[in-house]
């Protein structure tokens, strides 16, 4: 009984620090959401649920949470597909395998800041390299059409690598008799990738959806290092739209529930992709 009160003592300076970093700023952030609070008018009363319901009414709400959805989508959805074809071909054989791995980590390796900035250079529509080598004109960051996917091909170009080398990983702990077995029976390489490798490497695609998916939805630094948020919101996310209410215009009420609006899709989207990977486990 000792020890079993002994495991819960050891336990208790991290369950401390849990509340002062996580849940301390978690609830009042709730208490800010039920309260009109403008600093600049130095006004501060209780709400109750308005600021939920003028959210629900907010057309600018409802644009970001719009582009929040798009830049998540096809983001992950690329990052996938590109990631398990760089993972497939560095689980094969070849001279300076090693090194290859090593060389495909460095756009992850690189801060987000840093490599917003970099990229933005490339889109610059009178200098950048990327119309140099297309041999076109576009305004990449100052069209609405073009700023929102701009942004998704940046994190696209960041973080296929770290869902590359998580996949790599799942591919390397497939036994090489599967294969031979399956090419001693005639299967192709399409019916061996799908009868074989893409089942094995199942559970390790679901947590690279997870984790990449409330990566994506959370966004912040890459899209407003690169664009701000505009060009006229065109690809300003729940987060960016946040951070502007609360900083920017200094409506912390409102700005909360809005901060709050992204924790609760967030944890919506937590409970439907995993209940999703246990269904397909079954």
């Amino acid at each position: 009984m000792k020890r079993f009160g002994l495991k819960y003592l050891y336990l208790l300076p991290a369950m401390l620090v849990l509340m002062l970093v996580t849940i301390y700023p978690l609830v009042h952030v709730v208490a800010l959401s039920l309260h009109r609070k403008l600093l600049i008018f130095d006004i501060s009363r209780f709400v109750g649920f308005a600021n939920f319901e003028f959210m629900l009414g907010d057309s600018r709400f409802w644009t970001a949470l719009g582009n929040t959805a798009y830049f998540t989508l096809v983001s992950v959805a690329l990052e996938l597909a590109i990631g398990l074809g760089i993972a497939l071909l560095l689980n094969r054989s070849f001279k300076g395998r090693g090194l290859m791995r090593s060389v495909v980590l460095l756009p992850w390796a690189i801060p987000t800041v840093v490599s917003a900035k970099m990229w933005e250079w490339i889109y610059n529509a009178d200098y950048g390299v990327l119309n140099y080598l297309l041999n076109i004109d576009i305004n990449w960051l100052g069209s609405p059409a073009w700023a929102l996917n701009a942004a998704v091909l940046m994190d696209v170009w960041k973080t296929t690598p770290f869902v590359a080398i998580l996949l790599l990983a799942a591919l390397q702990d497939i036994p090489d008799d599967l294969y031979r077995a399956a090419r001693v029976d005639g299967a192709g390489t399409l019916k061996i990738l799908q009868r074989i490798t893409l089942p094995m490497i199942l559970p390790m695609i679901w947590v690279v959806v997870i984790f990449r998916t409330l990566d994506a939805f959370r966004v912040f630094d890459a899209v407003y290092v690169l664009t701000g948020g505009g060009p006229a919101g065109s690809s300003e996310t729940l987060s960016i739209y946040a951070y502007n209410l609360l900083f920017q215009t200094l409506q912390f009420g409102y700005g909360s529930a809005v901060a709050l609006s992204v924790f609760i899709c967030v944890g919506l989207i937590t409970l439907v992709l995993i209940r999703a990977m246990r269904r397909s486990e079954w």
